[in-house]
């Protein structure tokens, strides 16, 4: 039987859908791998289903130069925390999880969205800590969200579910920004960065990796309006943080709603004292029928590799 790393804790189905094929060892700890875990990974296992924060860089593979491990299974769309190329060229296969984490992720959006709009974060900050006096006519005033443009960046999967919910939900115009042409599926203008950053409400759902660094830097805040919110779902590094605290600091956008960061789980002071910003601890996919199905698609991805079946969802 197969040796197969589990790098963090999963839900019981999933571990025993896992435990049904493979030979398998759990990691008890919620951090990720460290630099040792991870060649120990490559090394020691035939097999390592990895998620967010396991580093599997150019570095660690160059370090295991004959990998026992044949498949990276990651748990998660996301897969920028392994150089796919350098996996390639040691002889491993990496797959990831798409479609599953879709709703779940543009239920998020529409959270921070109305808690940053209707300063829901603030509301119940002031009533946990014993200062609400009551409700009056001008008490906390929000952003209506009915009505509104979007600027969605990036229109894959999760873009479109958030474009949905948005336009038929709350009738909102969508407009979008994608790095090629693509059809939105419903009423939407596909415009230039500049443009679906000037919306009342910019969410940003693009994947992460080289391509999108920074994609969100000082010029693309400067585009946007000063009642402008931004949202943030994505990845943390697609956005420059520090230009998005200039600009929240200096008031030239009305607020944000983080999800992600860009040197997770750190978030800085700067983030967490402002009123204005509403700010999650990666919840996207966190409902536990998600993250089951999650699993057990990576699972799958592992059991086709074992039988040398084509993989679901090669990266």
């Amino acid at each position: 039987m197969q040796r197969l790393l589990i790098t963090r804790p999963l839900p019981e189905t999933v571990m025993e859908a896992a435990a049904a094929r493979f030979d398998v060892v759990a990691r008890a700890g919620t951090t990720p791998l460290s630099p040792q875990e991870l060649r120990a990974a490559l090394r020691d296992f035939d097999a390592v289903l990895p998620t967010l924060g396991d580093r599997f860089d150019a570095g660690v593979f160059a370090d295991v130069a004959q990998p026992r491990a044949k498949i990276l299974a990651n748990f998660g769309v996301g897969y920028n925390h392994i150089d796919v190329a350098a996996a390639g060229a040691s002889g491993l296969a990496v797959t990831n999880t798409p479609g599953a984490v879709t709703d779940a992720t543009a239920d998020i959006a529409l959270t921070l969205i109305l808690m940053t709009a209707r300063r829901a974060g603030e509301g119940e900050r002031l009533v946990r800590a014993g200062q609400w006096q009551g409700w009056h006519p001008v008490q906390m005033l929000g952003t209506h969200v009915t009505g509104r443009r979007l600027g969605v960046i990036g229109m894959g999967r999760i873009g479109r579910a958030i474009a949905r919910r948005c336009h038929y939900g709350f009738g909102m115009e969508v407009v979008f920004f994608n790095r090629s042409a693509t059809d939105a599926g419903l009423p939407a203008r596909q415009v230039p960065l500049a443009e679906a950053m000037a919306a009342d409400f910019v969410v940003v759902a693009v994947p992460g990796g080289p391509a999108t660094h920074h994609l969100i830097n000082a010029e693309a805040f400067a585009a946007m309006r000063p009642e402008g919110i931004f949202i943030n779902i994505a990845r943390g590094d697609v956005v420059d943080e520090a230009a998005l605290i200039a600009a929240l600091t200096e008031r030239r956008i009305a607020g944000a709603g983080l999800d992600v960061y860009e040197f997770e789980p750190q978030v800085p002071e700067a983030l967490r004292a402002m009123e204005q910003v509403v700010l999650l601890p990666h919840l996207g996919t966190a409902a536990l029928e998600v993250r089951e199905s999650m699993g057990l698609m990576a699972v799958e991805n592992l059991i086709a590799h074992l039988e040398g079946r084509p993989l679901p969802n090669p990266v």
